[in-house]
Parts: structure tokens; sequence; C-alpha cells
């Protein structure tokens, strides 16, 4: 028997095995979609993000190392180079994750630093770090966060955050508070891979209670990631300091005086924002949320993915 006839047999044998075992075949394939929504952001992963941000199918750690010691994803769909795995052909992207990891040292300091200042703020119940800063894959200089607050006072803790934003800035310190919630709104009703990564992807800094509930109420995202449960980083959370100033202005704030200053101050913000994201789909401003994504972020970000899919073709699992 020669030894081109020998590969055909075991190659046949190989294909036989995947179509006898869909469990395996998913696991693939969820791999692989891993990487390719991933490398959106030019982000090779590891093998313990593979594990964690595989799509759709919950398998264990050593289910994805035999998936991916298969020559059916490496080297014919996905490269490994050396701790790092990527799409075939964007090898490049390991030095840029590098290289961003590198910068993104210095902005979790002043992250952490400034998210613990807004934790401590009237109102405020969570912080926590989103974006492309939550995996270390700093592209620009905004450090962004998600903040919950107190319900029917979002729009006055929103005004005492952004007056800490513009201190930040008189410091050349770039903070993008873009998203606000109040505790009567955690349950998102925006349900996609994009949202499931940024819930399973964000860091808590203070309210680690809140981040919880906000994870349990959501559990939506085991649809979309199974395996990402908790937050991905060992950072501990801290709970706002309990100072006088700090009770005696949600204690004002909380009385009758309170609610039209918080009506008057929505009503402005809703105006002058609404006018500014007219034609986004992503933005929408109310009582309980002011979500200022005015750049279809996800919407742009899901489509690429499926880009990526689309130029995989025939060659995914």
């Amino acid at each position: 028997m020669t030894s081109g006839t020998l590969n055909a047999t075991a190659e046949a044998r190989r294909s036989r095995a995947v179509r006898t075992d869909p469990a395996r075949a998913a696991v693939e394939l969820a791999i692989v979609q891993a990487v390719a929504y991933a490398d959106v952001f030019d982000y090779p992963l590891t093998v313990e993000e593979v594990h964690r941000y595989l799509v759709g199918v919950p398998a264990s750690r050593g289910s994805v190392r035999t998936a991916l010691s298969s020559p059916r994803l490496v080297p014919e769909v996905l490269a490994r180079s050396g701790r790092y795995i990527s799409l075939a052909g964007r090898e490049a992207t390991v030095e840029i994750r590098r290289a961003r990891g590198a910068a993104a040292t210095d902005y979790w300091r002043r992250a952490i630093r400034y998210g613990h200042q807004i934790g401590n703020l009237p109102f405020v119940r969570m912080v926590a770090v989103t974006g492309a800063l939550a995996m270390d894959n700093v592209a620009d200089g905004d450090i962004d966060y998600l903040v919950i607050t107190e319900p029917g006072r979002l729009w006055l803790c929103r005004a005492l955050v952004v007056g800490l934003v513009r201190l930040a800035a008189m410091r050349g310190v770039v903070l993008c508070p873009n998203y606000f919630l109040s505790e009567q709104a955690l349950v998102l009703s925006e349900r996609n891979l994009f949202t499931a990564h940024e819930m399973a992807q964000m860091v808590p800094l203070t309210g680690i209670e809140t981040y919880q509930r906000l994870r349990t109420v959501n559990r939506w995202t085991d649809t979309y990631l199974p395996n990402a449960s908790g937050h991905p980083r060992r950072l501990s959370p801290v709970e706002p300091r309990p100072h006088r100033t700090r009770r005696i202005v949600e204690t004002t704030l909380r009385s009758r005086l309170g609610g039209p200053f918080e009506r008057w101050e929505m009503a402005r913000k809703v105006r002058k924002l609404g006018e500014r994201g007219n034609g986004h789909t992503e933005a929408a401003f109310g009582p309980d949320w002011c979500k200022g994504h005015f750049g279809d972020h996800g919407q742009l970000t899901l489509a690429r993915y499926d880009d990526r899919l689309q130029a995989l073709g025939s060659r995914l699992p």
C-alpha cells in the first residue's frame, strides 16, 4: 500500500470519527467561533480564554485542549504562536495583543483609582470596567465604565459622575462612563453574543453584591457563553466607604427636594443626548438607564464576526 493510500485512509477515518462524534465537532466549531470573535478585536486567545469564551457549547478544559490538537483545526483553520491561538494567517495579531497588554498596565492604575472614587459618590451601587481595557486590549485612551445606581436618582448620580470625569480630564485622564443602569433595570433586553461578551468580560471594582445580582438575572448569557461565569480578573472589588458627606447628600436628595431635580436633569439630558443618539439604535435613555453607545459598536462587531465566519466557509468544522 502506498503512502498516499495510507494518508487517504487515515483522513477518511478522521472524517468518519468527526461525523460519528457530533459533540467533538460542536466543540471544534465553538472554538473557531470564539477565536473568530476575538479576531475582530485583533486579540488572539490563550487556551484558558478559548475555554472561557467558547461559543454556545459547555465543555471541559480537557475537551478544548484535545480539540486544539486536531489537525482539522491547527493549522488548517487556526494557528498557534507560543501560548496564543489565532485564525490561520492572523498570527501578526499576537504582537498587537502584547503591545496593547503592556500599555494597559498604566490604564488599570487610573481605572481602579477613579473607579473607586466613582463608587464613593452618592447613589452609586456598582462600578465595573468594560470595553477594551477589561481585556487588556487598549486601542485608545478611553476608560469605559458601567455604573449601577439607586433607583430614582440615576440622572442626579450621573451628573455627579460627570463632574468627576471633568476633573479627571484636567489631569489628562479620559474617563468614559457611558452606561448607567438603576437597580430596577438590571435585566438586559438586548441579547446577543456581543452583549453576552460585554457582561462576561466586565471587571467589577465596587459593589460585588450588585455585580453578582446583575450576572444572576442575566443568566441568558449562558446560552452564548456557557463557560464564562464570574468575573475574569483576579481583582478584589471594594465596598464604598460609608462617609458622612455621602450619607447626608443621599438623605437630602431622597427627600421631596430630590425628585424635581432628578426629573429636571433627566429631561434636560435626555433631550440633548437624544438628539445626538438619533439614528443610533444602541443609544437609549430613560428613568432607569442611560446608554450612551453612539457608535453602534455592537452591531458593527457582530457584522465583522459574521464576515470572518463567512470567509472561513468550508473550512469550518
